[in-house]
């Protein structure tokens, strides 16, 4: 179905993952993806042996229809999800995926199942990560976090979550210090990075470990914006790019070359090209590769005058 016709807007976007023990997953694989495609659903779902994590988008009851299947599988009775809504499709295709871990650490020991931290709700947050004993830590990589985070929160300027656990090993003493351990609060977007980075700091003998259940986005739910700690916008991993408050969806938009967020300063570089480049991965990358961009964005836009869909353009609304 084309991206630009209408599907009973707002379409239902959900967030969700589950830590549990899957033994087959092809198996599952399988009948998701049979469920998805017969509900009209688009997407991206992640299976490994670890759980499930993913984002997708449909029209409400399509969207029920396939949580309902996802909560009947082993373990995953519990689901946690993620509601948000879209005036258009913000996926180009369905993708269900195996892979070795849901949210790569590269950590084989962790098991959030059994050692992640202490959840905190979104209603209590404020008064943990404003407490001078609390060191506040954004999990996230360095693009996210350039776009909004806690105020005082710790980036720890990863580029992949792969990252973190060297970075905190490194900064262990630094971050803790001596003698009596201060409280850790850590955060992510929708809370899945947060189950895996708590159980690895209780691994390495932190014990006054919290996360934000239900992250940044239900935090963004939830909380009122005259109550809100949250500074800027939180970047999600569709074509909305961005949510704010009440998950309104943001003002940034997605550099094609390197799937970076761009600000409004950010469009107003020279380096700036639609669909070519911006000022961060302008450097990255040569001349011939510009122009191989430059090229795609051509053939974009003719699709578009087309009126035909284009896998990588985006319609603004």
């Amino acid at each position: 179905m084309d991206r630009q016709l209408q599907q009973s807007p707002p379409l239902s976007v959900a967030a969700l993952y589950c830590f549990t023990r899957f033994d087959d997953c092809a198996a599952l694989r399988a009948a998701i993806e049979r469920s998805c495609r017969e509900a009209g659903v688009r997407g991206t779902l992640l299976l490994a042996p670890e759980g499930i994590n993913g984002t997708i988008a449909g029209i409400p009851a399509a969207i029920a229809r396939v949580l309902e299947h996802i909560r009947s599988l082993a373990g995953c009775a519990d689901l946690d999800v993620k509601l948000s809504s879209a005036a258009v499709m913000p996926f180009h295709r369905l993708k269900v995926r195996l892979k070795r871990e849901i949210v790569t650490m590269g950590e084989p020991d962790i098991d959030p199942r059994a050692n992640a931290g202490t959840y905190v709700e979104p209603d209590a947050w404020n008064a943990l990560i404003s407490d001078p004993e609390t060191i506040v830590i954004d999990t996230r990589n360095g693009y996210e976090v350039a776009i909004g985070t806690f105020a005082g929160a710790i980036d720890p300027g990863t580029t992949s979550f792969r990252e973190f656990p060297e970075w905190f090993r490194q900064q262990r003493k630094a971050l803790l210090g001596e003698g009596r351990q201060p409280k850790v609060a850590m955060f992510c977007t929708g809370g899945i990075r947060c189950e895996k980075s708590t159980a690895f700091l209780k691994q390495e003998g932190v014990t006054d470990v919290f996360h934000l259940k239900g992250g940044i986005l239900k935090y963004l739910e939830t909380v009122p914006e005259d109550q809100s700690l949250w500074q800027g916008e939180c970047f999600v991993f569709d074509e909305r790019v961005a949510v704010g408050h009440a998950l309104a969806e943001g003002t940034h938009t997605l550099c094609r070359a390197c799937r970076r967020p761009l600000g409004e300063q950010d469009r107003r570089s020279p380096h700036h090209e639609e669909g070519v480049s911006c000022a961060a991965c302008h450097p990255e990358r040569t001349d011939e590769q510009r122009a191989s961009a430059r090229e795609r964005h051509r053939q974009v836009q003719l699709a578009i005058a087309r009126g035909e869909s284009h896998v990588g353009a985006r319609q603004d609304h």
